[in-house]
């Protein structure tokens, strides 16, 4: 019973692991986002989440990072990278500490913060929060610091 209980968690996982994928090609993993990016001419987005417990990082995911406008958006122009601290989705042991390291790095204090990156990993500015913006609004804020 134990073994149908591992591998039925173990396929959940990865099911949402490959349908957030697909959704707009999020990684996990910093040095091949950079890597990425350098290769495409494109920034880096950082989602600092919690996924499966925090009201507006849901929010965001549901209003803007699912929308038709910020997946083209983004596919023109951003290699995105989610960096999850879920209270019940399983995780590796790797993953939870490559993400902990990540925001000890930015000094993450609060959920979401959204941080765009250039391909070089230098940081370009950060949006804390979520207001409820619909995706056009929440893209402008995202064009806005890369201006600065």
């Amino acid at each position: 019973m134990k073994r149908i209980l591992v591998g039925f968690f173990t396929c959940l996982a990865l099911s949402l692991v490959q349908a957030r994928s697909e959704d707009s090609e999020w990684l996990a993993d910093v040095p091949t986002a950079l890597a990425k990016a350098k290769e495409s001419k494109k920034l880096v987005l950082l989602d600092f989440t919690g996924s499966d417990w925090c009201p507006p990082c849901k929010a965001l995911h549901s209003k803007v990072f699912t929308s038709s406008a910020f997946k083209e958006y983004a596919k023109e122009k951003l290699v995105l990278v989610e960096v999850d601290f879920p209270n019940s989705k399983p995780q590796t042991p790797a993953l939870k500490s490559k993400n902990a390291a990540l925001a000890k790095k930015f000094q993450i204090d609060s959920y979401p913060t959204v941080i765009l990156l250039d391909s070089e990993g230098k940081e370009l500015g950060r949006v804390g929060g979520y207001g409820g913006q619909d995706a056009k609004a929440y893209i402008a804020k995202l064009d806005a610091l890369k201006k600065k």
